[in-house]
């Protein structure tokens, strides 16, 4: 059986990776917008605030007081440091990543290495062609 990519292979592929996040982050008190501002911080480090801001609302297409709200509840639960990581935002990080590190190696595993290239590609191509699509969509 011959697959090609489509919006539907795209969507189902983000949907079992979202909902393997979400068991990884179900007792860690983070939800989606706060794990990827965390994860933002700890790859941009040193950052400041507006900056993060601005990488995670292009990355994620959420608005900027939706991810506000989320630098503000990290930095109350001292996950962050205005727009810092801090030791413990690093270290529940790197246990989340661990947790979930086991189901995504067997599962990339699984494509080898010239296909992965390829389908990293494809998919960088179609999200810049969709962003530039939405640009014009919202302007």
């Amino acid at each position: 059986m011959s697959v090609t990519l489509n919006p539907s292979i795209i969507g189902q592929a983000e949907k079992v990776h979202t909902a393997i996040l979400e068991v990884a982050l179900a007792n860690t008190g983070l939800d989606e917008k706060q794990w990827i501002t965390l994860n933002q911080a700890i790859a941009i480090d040193p950052v400041d605030t507006a900056e993060l801001r601005t990488r995670v609302v292009t990355a994620t297409k959420r608005t900027p007081a939706e991810i506000d709200s989320a630098i503000t509840r990290l930095n109350e639960r001292a996950l962050l440091d205005d727009a810092k990581p801090t030791a413990a935002g690093r270290a529940l990080v790197a246990d989340i990543r661990a947790g979930i590190a086991p189901a995504l190696d067997r599962a990339y595993g699984q494509v080898s290495l010239k296909d992965s290239a390829i389908a990293a590609q494809a998919l960088a191509t179609i999200t810049a062609a969709l962003s530039q699509e939405l640009s014009k969509m919202t302007a």
